[in-house]
């Protein structure tokens, strides 16, 4: 039996299950169950703590999970990420008040206030800084005016929280993170989380991507097939009517319109566009 864990609450939780059930499998309709099975695909999910499960997978209890970059790196656990979700994206950067510190150099020797510490930790490790990290939990902003901390290390979107507590982003951001599915250092997939991971993989494309089918003149398929070359080839088939083809192709969804358009203009007609729920390719 495969078992997997999924995050319990917060900006994982949600995303994380809808992907799991696109992908087929079984997914809790209360929130309050914590252990959930699934015997069609033989497996076993467990709703824990996103920042838990790092753990639990690296210490070989659970077969997969799915958590952060950053929780994965922040829990110093014996795991690895195997397959990006494109998901519950972050950012980290430095902050500080302004003209305190004007660039990564002059961290060393400061008091650095963050939720996540072995990311930090491991940042300063990398490059020989030494500087001392201070775990808070909650928000750390307010850290530096209270005088608890120099610095803050923090997940920062638009930096509207920074600015009202009167700080500026200082130098390039120390990680990128988004969610991922990890499974314990140097283990061998097994066959049914190589199926997982294709499952995965193909509601990540399904997602990306759209079907679109149109009818154009012979003259102008090549021309055609030029804008929708798809992922691998087109499917070119003849119409009913002669001097007619029509064409199926995958188009990157964010590209719809545009190719749309591109196309009418060339000379298609009968153009159509439909969603994918799940593909392997």
């Amino acid at each position: 039996m495969l078992r997997i864990a999924v995050p319990n609450k917060g900006s994982l939780s949600e995303p994380a299950s809808q992907m799991l059930t696109e992908a087929g499998y079984r997914q809790r309709s209360d929130t309050r169950e914590l252990v959930l099975a699934d015997p069609d695909n033989d497996t076993e999910f467990f709703f824990l703590r996103p920042r838990d499960i790092a753990v639990y997978v690296g210490s070989g209890q659970l077969d997969v999970g799915i958590t952060g970059e950053d929780l994965l790196l922040d829990s110093g656990a014996d795991a690895e990420a195997i397959l990006p979700l494109g998901f519950a994206g972050s950012t980290f950067r430095w902050a500080a008040m302004p003209g305190t510190i004007s660039g990564i150099g002059d961290l060393t020797g400061k008091r650095i206030a963050t939720a996540y510490p072995g990311v930090v930790q491991a940042w300063l490790s990398e490059r020989g800084i030494s500087a001392s990290v201070i775990r808070l939990d909650g928000a750390v902003e307010t850290s530096v005016r209270l005088g608890v901390a120099d610095v803050i290390a923090d997940v920062v979107s638009t930096g509207t929280t920074l600015r009202n507590a009167g700080l500026e982003i200082v130098g390039e951001p120390l990680l990128t993170s988004q969610a991922v599915l990890i499974q314990r250092t140097g283990t061998a997939a097994s066959p049914r989380v190589e199926q997982l991971v294709r499952r995965l993989q193909g509601v990540i494309i399904a997602r990306q991507y759209v079907l679109m089918d149109y009818d154009i003149p012979d003259e102008l398929v090549e021309r055609a097939v030029g804008i929708t070359p798809g992922i691998e080839s087109p499917t070119v088939s003849p119409l009913h009517e002669r001097g007619w083809s029509a064409v199926r192709s995958m188009v990157k969804r964010r590209e719809t319109n545009q190719v749309m358009d591109e196309l009418w203009e060339l000379g298609a007609r009968g153009i159509i566009v439909t969603s994918i729920h799940a593909c392997r390719l």
